[in-house]
């Protein structure tokens, strides 16, 4: 069964949710990676006073470097278990495939005690990935829904996780007190928790994030495919067109892991998409009016439900994108 926490919480202003003054939460917190989501969430641990000591790694020197100009850690090690040495909490912030090598790198240099998470949109595969190196007791897998197209260090921002939902998929070898640390540091953020098995966690995202990002990604190549079109793509697309495929900007190794991680459970909602498109496509051919404006009519109305439900909102974005003309979006990428 899901269980909610914390589901409401105000807006503003920070000490709505975390008390300023407070002791900080952990002493070192150490990112495996360091983009988007890591260097988002090392931005609010630090504005917040969330812990003592932010620490990265990462495969590629230019990454620690930036992450280091741009103040979202003190240090930063291209060696994994040095990198995690001290460290009370670690967050593996590595495409899906990568999570068991991110495991096995920094097995060596973990506390007893540390705790480990992750922010991957793949749960059932990255247990499995983990545990030939992880002492599960203290692994709490976690999906943070909210971020943007954008990718690497300089795309965080503040407050990106603020009212949106973190879901976190604890097994039975967890250690509950580690799943309450987790769920106290997303909070402090401003996320609402909510606990799932990981299971349903990976057929639940596969019709909210995974197939959209499919469709974008398929929707821009067939257009780019078609003969004599592509011109008219750049000269003619028009709102529909660029905000439907927008988050086919996304980092293409993040989503070729997540669909070959999520398989089954993305080829059964793209099959069922199939025969409803299919569907659609006989009540054109057949003059089907009455089916076309009753699939419509529906559709509109679980969008406004989604909406109601504070689904749809404007992400913040850096000042140094929006002088390049970069647009706040609306509906998160997750």
């Amino acid at each position: 069964m899901n269980e909610a926490v914390n589901p409401g919480g105000p807006a503003t202003p920070d000490d709505a949710f975390w008390s300023p003054g407070a002791p900080p939460l952990f002493g070192q917190v150490t990112f495996v990676g360091i983009g988007l989501i890591n260097g988002s969430l090392a931005r609010d641990i630090r504005r917040l006073g969330l812990a003592r000591r932010l620490v990265a790694t990462s495969r590629q020197q230019d990454t620690l470097n930036e992450a280091c100009r741009l103040g979202l850690v003190d240090d930063a090690a291209l060696d994994a278990a040095a990198a995690v040495q001290g460290a009370d909490l670690v967050v593996l912030g590595v495409p899906v495939g990568a999570s068991g090598e991110a495991a096995r790198a920094i097995a060596p240099g973990l506390r007893p005690d540390a705790i480990v998470t992750d922010v991957g949109s793949v749960k059932g595969s990255v247990i499995d990935l983990v545990a030939p190196f992880l002492d599960m007791r203290r692994f709490v897998a976690g999906h943070p829904i909210a971020g943007t197209e954008r990718s690497g260090p300089a795309a965080a921002v503040d407050r990106l996780f603020e009212r949106r939902w973190c879901i976190l998929t604890p097994t039975g070898a967890t250690d509950p007190l580690a799943v309450d640390r987790v769920a106290g540091l997303w909070q402090a953020v401003g996320a609402r928790i909510e606990m799932m098995d990981p299971a349903h966690h990976d057929r639940t995202l596969a019709i909210t994030s995974h197939l959209p990002h499919l469709l974008a990604f398929n929707l821009i190549n067939t257009a780019d495919d078609l003969e004599g079109v592509k011109g008219e793509i750049l000269k003619y697309a028009a709102g529909g067109f660029t905000d439907f495929t927008r988050i086919a900007a996304s980092n293409p190794r993040m989503w070729q892991d997540v669909f070959l991680h999520n398989k089954a459970a993305v080829l059964e909602v793209v099959g069922r998409y199939v025969e409803d498109l299919l569907a659609l496509q006989r009540a054109i051919r057949w003059d089907e009016a009455h089916v076309l404006f009753n699939r419509f009519e529906s559709a509109g109305v679980v969008h406004r439900e989604v909406v109601r439900a504070g689904h749809a909102y404007k992400r913040p974005v850096p000042a140094r994108l929006q002088a390049d003309g970069y647009v706040i979006a609306e509906a998160p990428v997750q």
